[in-house]
Order: C-alpha cells, then structure tokens, then sequence
C-alpha cells in the first residue's frame, strides 16, 4: 500500500466509528436491508441465485468458472461509479445514509450471495446470510476479529455452526457497516487529495470500490468451499 493509501485508511477508519454512531441506520438495519435486496432481487438486478445460475449455464455447468465470472461481473458493477450510486437510493430511500455506501453494500452482498448459492449453501439460512456478510470484512479484518474473540470464526465454520447466534448477527452487520464506511471514506479522501494531480482523483474514486469488490470476491471463493448443491 502507498503511504497516501496507509494515510487515507487510517483516518477513515477512525472516521468511521463516529459516522456509525452518527446514523443508527448504518448498523444492522442498512446492512442486512442490503443483504436481503440482494437476495430476492432489486432494481434491474434479478435475484443472486438466479444470477449465479446464469452464468453456470454459460459456463456449461463449470461451478469454479461461474463464480469467477459473477466476481468479475460485480467488480465491474462496483467500478461503474453512477450504477453503485442509483441501486444504492433503492436502499437508502428512507434512511439517512449515503447511496455509495449502499450501493457498494448492495452489490458485494449479491457477489458473496451468487458465489455462496454456487457452492450449495442455502441462502434462506441465517447462519449463511452471517457467513456472507462475514466475509465482506475482507481476511485480515476476519483474522482480527477472531484473534480478538469478536467472532467465533471465520465465514465457512459461521455458514456451517450447529445453531443460528441473533446476537452474533447483530455484531457482524455492525462490523460490515463500520467496514463499508471506511472504504467508502478512505475512498473520497483519496480522491480529494488525487485532485492536485490531473486525472489521479478520477481513476482512484473509479477504482477503488472496484479493487475492493474484487478483494472481497476473492476471499469469498476461497472461504465458502464446496457443499452438495440442490
């Protein structure tokens, strides 16, 4: 990471935890909105799991090739700026929170959706849905917060836990809201100091909610391994 990069993540995420606390909605409320948005379909996005079947027929029933090709599809989802924005205000209609956030929120819950429905795990199940928003935290702030005992586990043994936590999962939305603020913070702060340099500030604020999308895809395919499919 660049030292502008480790500068503008350090002050979003000290940023963040106030802007929570700030908005109430950035807690569980927005978070699993989106997760649910996601999963039945909103806008001109059709269901997750129906995605995720389209491009398993596209690639004639190769399960790996189709999650590569649902990341792909929502990191170019993420990197279309106005797109993030205009299926974000679905969410954000009546809560006091920026169409950026939700929009990203939005789009990297469909992905994880896509990717988890892929590998046979049943998206109507809370322990899953805590799974998938687990898993966009990334791997180092999973680590972290196992290590801290702020999760029990990573988002594999979460989808796959004996019995559904409520309490956990109104941790891990809490997590995910904080998270996605500081991305989003981190990101336009970055761009407005890339403004002192022709074309820097646009090519970072295109860029970075693609990169993350893309990071969070990722970690996602290799945390929710394989289960018999329905």
């Amino acid at each position: 990471m660049t030292t502008m990069g480790r500068m503008t993540s350090g002050v979003a995420r000290q940023m963040a935890p106030r802007a929570v606390a700030m908005a109430p909605g950035l807690t569980s409320s927005f978070v699993r909105e989106a997760l649910h948005r996601a999963i039945v379909g909103v806008g001109p996005l059709p269901p997750a799991a129906k995605a995720a079947e389209a491009q398993l027929r596209e690639q004639r029933g190769d399960v790996d090739r189709a999650v590569h090709e649902v990341i792909e599809n929502h990191v170019r989802y993420a990197g279309a700026q106005g797109f993030v924005t205009n299926i974000g205000g679905v969410v954000t209609a009546a809560l006091t929170i920026p169409t950026n956030v939700t929009g990203l929120a939005l789009i990297q819950c469909r992905m994880v959706a896509g990717i988890a429905h892929l590998r046979g795990y049943d998206l109507d199940d809370p322990r899953v849905r805590n799974a998938i928003l687990t898993c966009m935290l990334g791997r180092d702030s999973v680590d972290k917060l196992v290590k801290r005992r702020k999760l029990p586990a990573p988002p594999m043994a979460l989808a796959t836990a004996p019995q559904h936590d409520p309490e956990l999962a109104r941790r891990i939305s809490a997590e995910v809201a904080g998270e996605l603020v500081a991305r989003v913070a981190g990101k336009r702060l970055a761009v407005t100091v890339g403004r002192k340099v022709p074309v820097v500030g646009g090519l970072v604020g295109l860029g970075a909610d693609g990169v993350n999308t893309w990071r969070v895809g990722r970690y996602a395919d290799s945390e929710l391994l394989p289960r018999a499919r329905r």
